[in-house]
């Protein structure tokens, strides 16, 4: 009986032992603390992950670009706003040679314009023409854009609606004709046409150009008189007669009317 007690003894001994062997060795690995390999992040991680580079290149060509357009935009602003300050101050310290040399540019590229409209491919411009027109604008028409629009700018110093349509009515029934008249004379003159051949020309030109005059200008003053200031309504007025001169060199460059 002793024998089979040590022996059932020995059994719970070392079944006693291997437990409390486990349960130690489980505890140790719960209790243990868990480590993690660090990676130490270089300067050259880009080596791992090549794609990001190439996006930070594909990035700043782009940046680059779009830094050099701004660049070249804001130097056209600036070259653009620094010719319009040039010519409103040439407007006011010369404002007759100022004007003048504006009609005859606008003149010259007028009836250079007309040429163009008018012949054909195999014609040269007749740049003895040309200077005609630029000579009008610049000894005629320029000067007196600028007497005419300071004169109606005092007799109706307002721009409301109704010193604007007086304004308007002046043009058409005063200014308008005796220029047209004045034109088509120089100009037939300066071509070496006698006086009955240019009463003749204005006979057969001036009235078809005064209807379609009116059909033109009154949309064209009224802007310039009602929101223009009066030192740049000769600029603008030329604005306006590029398209109308362009018409008007055309029926100057038409042959000699008759003399019956």
């Amino acid at each position: 009986m002793s024998a089979s007690f040590l022996k059932n003894g020995s059994k719970k001994a070392h079944l006693y032992v291997h437990t409390l062997w486990k349960t130690q060795s489980i505890s140790n690995s719960i209790g243990a603390p868990i480590t993690r390999p660090h990676f130490h992040q270089s300067h050259a991680s880009y080596s791992r992950f090549p794609q990001r580079k190439v996006k930070e290149m594909e990035f700043s060509v782009p940046l680059a670009t779009a830094t050099a357009a701004t660049s070249s935009k804001g130097f056209s602003s600036i070259s653009n706003n620094a010719f319009i300050g040039w010519y409103l101050g040439m407007v006011k310290t010369r404002p007759i040679l100022t004007k003048s040399v504006t009609s005859a540019l606008i003149y010259t590229a007028a009836d250079l314009s007309s040429q163009t409209i008018a012949g054909s491919s195999s014609d040269s411009y007749d740049l003895v023409r040309t200077v005609r027109m630029a000579g009008y604008g610049m000894i005629l028409l320029g000067p007196s854009l600028h007497f005419w629009f300071n004169f109606v700018s005092r007799l109706f110093p307002k721009r409301d609606l109704f010193s604007t349509f007086k304004k308007m009515f002046m043009g058409q029934a005063i200014f308008g004709p005796i220029m047209t008249v004045v034109f088509f004379s120089v100009n037939a003159g300066l071509q070496g046409e006698s006086g009955s051949e240019i009463v003749a020309r204005l006979k057969r030109d001036l009235i078809p150009t005064l209807i379609n005059g009116v059909m033109y200008w009154p949309v064209c003053d009224f802007i310039t008189f009602r929101f223009i200031p009066v030192h740049l309504q000769p600029l603008v007025s030329n604005s306006f007669a590029y398209i109308w001169t362009v018409y008007m060199t055309y029926m100057a460059g038409l042959e000699k009317a008759g003399t019956k």
